[in-house]
């Protein structure tokens, strides 16, 4: 496919050893005295990225990447056990190639622990880190505790297994209607509180039904498990990246070098959420799914309590909570969250 640039952003491609890459870039006017690099979340691509770039300053140069099987860039499969480094890896490719050294790096959702393990791999190419409802540092599902401490060894009800079969054949049908697990009305129910119309809402599920679908990219594939629901992690795909099995980037805390991180979230995030509508077991807890065996085994995980306790202890680190907001605080409140990067990057 090729995506809809609005005015200002020009598409790029970049091939590197390990993929090619689709890019978009804001250019700086005359010399870049800063370089921004944006990475969106899971079900999404870059395009949601473009109305935050075009309100930067002129001065900065801002960049935003396509991860594998997103976007425009190249269907690859995803290998799960090595947690999110098959696509932290890639965006490391595509900055070397583009002849970039040290960086400030903006992750949104899934985005967030690409960058958090960007940093934890490459913490001398990092001038700034700034997270937009990032996963927790101990992934999504199957742990408990501010410590991100691990409900069992099958990591149950985490994974690929977990992803909505209907949500993901509308994604491979180029659904763009508005029935009730369409991604239009995910995006309008869970991506961010308020879905008023600001005449973007089209590009959003542009962004979404870029997502490829099936074992090796989105959802990813599931394992049986003895515990409640019944499922596990498999090793392939996207949900996988993020289980606790493969995925804990909680080791920034230890880096010798620690650049500024700002972490931004909403008050009214129902996906990356002490209270998750996307966590097996908070909905058990709920009632929505049948047999949950309680709060001792089945906790819901505590993802902000999480996220707030590494970067606590990582030090280097403000938070800001936007009240009336969702998952998505750069498209909720534009003008606050460009204020907020501008002045985390002075």
């Amino acid at each position: 496919m090729t995506s809809t640039l609005l005015e200002g952003i020009t598409a790029l491609t970049v091939t590197t050893p390990r993929l090619t890459a689709a890019v978009f870039e804001r250019p700086a006017t005359g010399e870049a005295a800063k370089t921004v690099v944006f990475i969106h979340g899971n079900v999404s691509s870059s395009l949601f990225w473009q109305p935050t770039m075009l309100g930067l300053d002129p001065s900065i140069r801002a960049l935003a990447i396509d991860l594998r099987g997103f976007g425009d860039s190249q269907t690859l499969p995803i290998d799960a056990t090595r947690g999110v480094r098959d696509f932290s890896d890639d965006v490391a490719s595509v900055l070397a190639e583009l002849g970039l050294g040290a960086v400030n790096l903006v992750g949104w959702s899934m985005g967030g622990g690409v960058v958090l393990q960007y940093l934890l791999d490459h913490s001398d190419r990092v001038l700034s880190l700034t997270l937009v409802s990032p996963v927790s540092p101990y992934g999504f599902g199957g742990t408990d505790g501010a410590d991100g401490h691990v409900l069992n060894a099958e990591n149950a009800g985490s994974g690929g297994g977990g992803g909505n079969p209907d949500f993901v054949a509308r994604i491979a049908a180029g659904d763009t209607g508005d029935d009730p697990t369409s991604p239009r009305t995910i995006y309008r129910t869970t991506y961010v509180k308020d879905a008023s119309d600001t005449g973007f809402e089209d590009l959003w599920v542009e962004s979404m039904l870029s997502t490829r679908t099936g074992v090796d990219n989105y959802p990813g594939d599931g394992s049986a498990a003895e515990n409640w629901p019944g499922f596990g992690p498999g090793t392939r795909g996207v949900l996988n990246t993020m289980v606790p099995r493969y995925f804990n980037v909680s080791g920034i805390v230890d880096l010798g070098a620690k650049p500024p991180i700002l972490w931004v979230h909403g008050a009214d995030d129902v996906i990356v959420s002490d209270t998750s509508l996307f966590d097996l077991n908070f909905l058990g807890q709920l009632g929505a799914i049948p047999g949950w065996p309680g709060a001792e085994t089945a906790p819901p995980q505590p993802m902000v309590t999480q996220t707030r306790a590494v970067l606590e202890r990582y030090g280097n680190s403000t938070e800001i909570v936007y009240e009336n907001c969702g998952h998505s605080a750069h498209l909720e409140h534009p003008d606050e969250f460009r204020a907020a990067l501008a002045a985390h990057l002075r």
